[in-house]
């Protein structure tokens, strides 16, 4: 119930948060217009270089509504990337029929659903990609007979799409054979979604719990799969049950560091906790096309790791990766005067304190932190008293002093900050 209420609550907001465009596309393909709901992000004016996954929904007219309100609130918890989605109308004139109609002997497309395959492959696709700013990450989805159509894309050799959810598919002859096979030998990584229902034709539902339990036994570390059956949920409501879980299995690696991550993967380290946050944005950036600056709270995820196994040479480390991604901000000198500090070394910590003070206040960290830092700090040096007598030894315990505080920015040599850091 409670995605159901999610997607609900994210659905009355939409006018709010999404740009939605109707477009009539000629079709040479179809030999017709069909019409086309194409949703962008509500960041997509604002950042003119950023780049979207993109999201293909047949029977958009009943499915974009869901999936963009799952996506609307995914998103304002930094759950879920923003998506371009592209929802096709198959509602007139019993069009979805026609578009996904099937051969009664073979179970393939037919002439008039092979014509609308390549409308997919062949027009859609291109246009999209050359109007708007996508990654190359391609998401498919439907129910039922369009459910079922959407798995011919993976009997290519290369596949169109990286992820396919199949909202309670009615299989035709021979797909919960055929299907498993093509899924075993997958040469790329790939998502897929299935999902039935209670509600739905029993005979359909017991395929489709056939072909889950062949899906199964697949080995392939190419393959990402989800299966659920919901007990108290009809062929329709399934729907809103399935959008949820199938979007978070897709993109489950591009989610922030969450508690249990850090509990099992993260602090359970010996060492590289730099590693492990460079390593989970190299995989968001390679396998969606999503490049976007370490969330702040992965960085603090991160420092937290560090400081709790005081393996504080990492947060020099820790400091320049703040730096490459917020190079205005304080983040990277906060990092390295904790270090300093944590090392004992409170003159340096202060000039870091002191560095970033005069730099961009960022999430939690603000001036007013960085120099109270510092001035508490400033507290902890050893004053030496003045020693009263001869002009010289007054200002040989001056000179003393004086060195207690290094004039150089240098960090001492067994922890040495890198040159970039430096300059």
């Amino acid at each position: 119930m409670k995605h159901l209420f999610a997607v609900l609550l994210a659905i009355f907001s939409i006018s709010c948060f999404s740009q939605i465009k109707t477009i009539n596309f000629d079709s040479a393909k179809l030999q017709g217009k069909r019409e086309l709901y194409v949703s962008l992000p509500a960041s997509y004016e604002k950042n003119p270089t950023k780049r979207y996954p993109l999201l293909i929904l047949m029977d958009g007219d009943y499915l974009l509504n869901p999936f963009l309100g799952t996506l609307i609130y995914g998103s304002h918890w930094d759950d879920l990337p923003e998506v371009i989605i592209v929802g096709i109308n198959q509602s007139k004139n019993n069009q979805r029929s026609i578009d996904c109609g099937l051969d009664n002997v073979t179970g393939m497309p037919d002439d008039k659903s092979v014509d609308f395959f390549d409308f997919i492959s062949l027009e859609l696709i291109p246009l999209i990609q050359h109007d708007y700013r996508t990654t190359n990450f391609k998401i498919i989805a439907g129910h039922d007979t369009t459910a079922a159509f959407l798995n011919f894309f993976l009997y290519k050799d290369n596949p169109l799409f990286n992820a396919y959810i199949c909202l309670s598919p009615e299989l035709p002859i021979n797909m919960e054979d055929e299907l498993p096979e093509i899924l075993a030998s997958a040469k790329l990584p790939l998502f897929y979604y299935l999902s039935t229902a209670d509600g739905d034709d029993k005979k359909m539902q017991e395929r489709i719990k056939n072909f889950d339990t062949k899906i199964q036994t697949i080995k392939n570390p190419n393959l990402n799969y989800k299966f659920e059956n919901f007990n108290d949920a009809s062929h329709f409501s399934l729907v809103l049950h399935s959008i949820p879980t199938a979007l978070y299995q897709i993109f489950t690696a591009a989610q922030p560091i969450s508690t249990l991550e850090y509990e099992t993967k993260i602090v359970t380290l010996k060492e590289g906790y730099v590693d492990y946050l460079k390593n989970k944005y190299d995989i968001i950036e390679n396998s969606f096309g999503i490049k976007n600056p370490i969330r702040i709270t992965d960085f603090k995820a991160i420092e937290a790791a560090i400081l709790e196994n005081k393996d504080y040479n990492e947060l020099d480390a820790l400091a320049i990766l703040a730096d490459k991604n917020y190079p205005k901000s304080m983040l990277g000198d906060y990092e390295l005067a904790t270090m300093f500090e944590k090392k004992g070394d409170n003159p340096r910590a202060v000039r870091y304190y002191m560095s970033g003070f005069n730099k961009e206040e960022i999430a939690d960290l603000t001036k007013d932190m960085m120099f109270a830092k510092a001035e508490e700090l400033k507290k902890t040096y050893a004053k030496k008293p003045k020693i009263k007598g001869k002009v010289g030894q007054d200002t040989e315990a001056k000179q003393e002093v004086i060195e207690e505080t290094p004039a150089s920015d240098a960090p001492a040599t067994d922890t040495p900050v890198t040159e970039e850091k430096k300059q």
